[in-house]
This record gives C-alpha cells, sequence and structure tokens, in this order.
C-alpha cells in the first residue's frame, strides 16, 4: 500500500498527508494535513477547506495532487544532523577518500571551504536518509581553525543541487595547543587581525604581510565571523573552557556555538544568558575523558530546563542515521519529548540561519518525513521522505546488494544423493 502512495506521489506537482499525528512548532496535532506544493509547504494544519480528500485522491484549492494516507503514522519536519563529515568521509581508514582534515602544520584554515570536497554521489548519503535526515552541516576537522562548514541537503546528484550553503559556520577547537588558554589567545590575535585586515586590507597586504603569515583568505574569511554573519563553532567539553569561550565571545562581540558541552549543565544559566546554542551528544556522559569528568545524562534536560537552545548531534558521519535514537536517549535522562524532537529538526536550522527549514510550518522549506511510530523509537522506521518538495528513494547500496544476491544463480543447491 505504502508502494501505491509513493508511486503517486513522485509524479504529482503537489501532494497531500493526510489523516497523521504531525509535530507542528507549537503542539502535536491528530488528523492534520500537510501540502507539500513544490519545494515548500502550503500548509500544515488541522482540516481546511482548502483541502478536499476522498477515496485515492485529494485536491488543493481546485488542483488535484497525490494523496499520502498517513492514518496511523506520524509526521515530522526533516531532520538535521548538525555535526558530522557526510559526504567528505567514505572510508575512515583510506586517507584516498577522507577530506575533512587537510593535515598538515597549518593551524588556521579557515579559507577552507569544506563543500568544494562534498561528494553528493556517497554511498553513506541514502543510508542516512533511510534514519529521516534530510540535512546536515557538514564540517572540517583539525587546527585551530578547521574551516567553513557548510549546510548540504541530502538529495541530488551534484554539489549544486545539494549544497544549500556553503558557508553557515566557522569551525574552531580548543586543544590543538597544549593549553586551552593558547588557543584563545591565538583565537582572539586572529579574531583582531581580521578586524583591521576588513578596515584597510590594503595596507595590511602592502606593509603587514611579512610580519604576519596568516593567509590574506583566512583573514578575509574570519571577516564573516567579527561581522557577526556566521557563528563560530568551538569544541568544548570542559564547563571551564565553555565559560572562558562566553567571555571570548562578549568580548569580541562575536556569536559562538559551543559543540560537545559534555560539562554544558554546570553553566547552563550562563550559556542561557549568553543565547549561545550547546551541540551535545546524549551518550556522552560520565568521565570519558579529563574533559567530561562531571558529564551527565540528564545534561539535555538541564540545559532545556534553563533555557538554553539544545542541539543534539551524533557528531558521526557512517552511524548519522542513529540520530533519533540519541534524541530518544535525552528523553531517557529527562528531557522533554517534543523539545527533543525540536532539537534534531527546528533548533538547528535557527543555529545556522536556515530559518525556512526544520518545522511544518506553511510556507516552511517542504523537508518532511512520514514515520510508522513515534521518531523517537528505536522499532520506528521512515516510511517516506521529502526533500526540497521532492519525494526520495530509500534504496541503498545495502538493500540493492539484498535484492541482487538474495537468490543466486543455481539456488537452492540440490541435495547430495
Amino acid at each position: 500500500m505504502i508502494a501505491l502512495w509513493l508511486t503517486a506521489a513522485a509524479f504529482a506537482d503537489c501532494t497531500v498527508i493526510a489523516n497523521g499525528t504531525a509535530h507542528l512548532p507549537d503542539r502535536v496535532l491528530q488528523n492534520a494535513v500537510v501540502v507539500i506544493d513544490g519545494p515548500t509547504i502550503a500548509y500544515a494544519g488541522g482540516a481546511t477547506a482548502d483541502v478536499a480528500v476522498s477515496v485515492g485522491k485529494a485536491t488543493y484549492k481546485g488542483r488535484t495532487c497525490a494523496l499520502v494516507d498517513a492514518r496511523d503514522r506520524e509526521v515530522t519536519a526533516g531532520l538535521v544532523e548538525a555535526s558530522s563529515q557526510i559526504g567528505l568521509v567514505e572510508i575512515s581508514q583510506e586517507s584516498a577518500t577522507t577530506n575533512d582534515d587537510p593535515g598538515g602544520g597549518d593551524a588556521v584554515r579557515a579559507a577552507l571551504r569544506v563543500s568544494d570536497a562534498y561528494d553528493p554521489r556517497s554511498v553513506v548519503i541514502p543510508v542516512t536518509r533511510t534514519g529521516g535526515i534530510t540535512s546536515t552541516v557538514v564540517s572540517p576537522t583539525g587546527g585551530l581553525v578547521s574551516g567553513q562548514a557548510a549546510w548540504v541537503d541530502l538529495r541530488g546528484a551534484s554539489q549544486s543541487e545539494a549544497i544549500a550553503r556553503p558557508f553557515v559556520a566557522m569551525v574552531a577547537g580548543l586543544g590543538s595547543t597544549s593549553s586551552k588558554a593558547e588557543d584563545l589567545l591565538r583565537l582572539r590575535e586572529l579574531l583582531e587581525r581580521a578586524r583591521l585586515y576588513a578596515k584597510n586590507g590594503a595596507a595590511w597586504t602592502n606593509d603587514l604581510k611579512e610580519i604576519d603569515q596568516t593567509s590574506l583568505l583566512d583573514l578575509a574569511a574570519m571577516g564573516a565571523v567579527v561581522r557577526g554573519e556566521v557563528p563560530l563553532v568551538v569544541y568544548a567539553d570542559r564547563a571551564s573552557d565553555i565559560e572562558a569561550t562566553l567571555r571570548l565571545a562578549d568580548e569580541e562581540r562575536i556569536r559562538v556555538v559551543i559543540r560537545g558541552g559534555a560539562e554544558a549543565w554546570v553553566v547552563a544559566d550562563l550559556l542561557a544568558k549568553a543565547r549561545v546554542p550547546v551541540l551535545i551528544d546524549p551518550l556522552v556522559y560520565g568521565q570519558g575523558s579529563f574533559d567530561q569528568r562531571y558529564g551527565r545524562e540528564d545534561n539535555g534536560a538541564l540545559l532545556a530546563k534553563a533555557g538554553v537552545s539544545v542541539v543534539i548531534s551524533t557528531g558521526q558521519t557512517h552511524n548519522a542515521r542513529t540520530l533519533r535514537q540519541s534524541a530518544g536517549n535525552a528523553v531517557r535522562g529527562g528531557m522533554d519529548h517534543e523539545d527533543a524532537l525540536r532539537s534534531i529538526t527546528r533548533t538547528p536550522a535557527l543555529a545556522f540561519g536556515m530559518t525556512d527549514r526544520g518545522a511544518l510550518v506553511g510556507g516552511g522549506m517542504a523537508d518532511v518525513v512520514v514515520w510508522t511510530g513515534d521518531p523517537l523509537e528505536l522499532s520506528t522506521r521512515a516510511e517516506a521522505v521529502w526533500i526540497q518538495g521532492e519525494q526520495q528513494s530509500l534504496e541503498t547500496r545495502q538493500t540493492a546488494l539484498l535484492k541482487k544476491y538474495r537468490t543466486l544463480p543455481g539456488t537452492p543447491v540440490p541435495p547430495l544423493r
């Protein structure tokens, strides 16, 4: 039956998803209607005179649309993995297939555009889609400043189709030297030099290039951070490091996002006051490292209670498809179910400036998933996925191989006599 829906939906200009339980921005609504019209959501809410549903078909404002009967199913916005190397890393142990970290001794790579290396044909992408993930923030790694993260939609066979925005954040990390204080000092110096370069680039080029070995392209790229156009994502787990990062953001008047945040609950009030989002993995708790000594499984619940914008991320590539399970573990730790769902849909979209994503709302991007049940339950699966209004195949390399080799030539082998 589901195959019939999808076939019909694939060739229609518009699609009406009816009778499902929809997770809207402000409530969970039963018997909801979601209308996909081109790349956007035309309507999301209760019954409306604009939509007429009959057996096997639907109309929206008089237009014939494909009908998806989502009875006994749940509908959400597409999930967002806010930190991964999907499309950058194919086989972790094979250097020819890894493009997240250029290595070498260059600690500042602000001009590096990781989107240039994104492979939209990676076999990891279809697998990730089966987990209901429609977008990811792909991030470079290594160095003090790793480079520019991109927002990528898991669709299309070309970079131009997939890369929604090539520069949504600058990625940095504490721990590139033996001293966190040294890392923060170097970040301060870099930000100040970026400001000076922006004010008088010609003089910098002519007079100071020999003194300051930072690439001019790096200084120009850091300008987006000092102007507040993109946030600086800082990897930090220890509470004291998070506190120092907040102080840096205040002194330098920049936007920051904390990635890691194992001990973020300790400084939850400071994070809430500064309105700084935190990307956490709910499965990181306890003494996993010296920077995670005070990690606890209710980290997300305590942060949300304090008013912090919580984003849940696996921080993984090949297992990014387990994102909803990570959110489910946050609920196990005491986080409200809908807060956890927002932490993998709307909250990451807002944290990275993609205001049209992550919500079932009229005018929003039509990234939509129909689930067989509660999306945070392990036994649930994504039954249908749309990205920018286009229904996506849920076939993967693994399912293709299963079909190919389910029945081998000459099998079953006759018994020996």
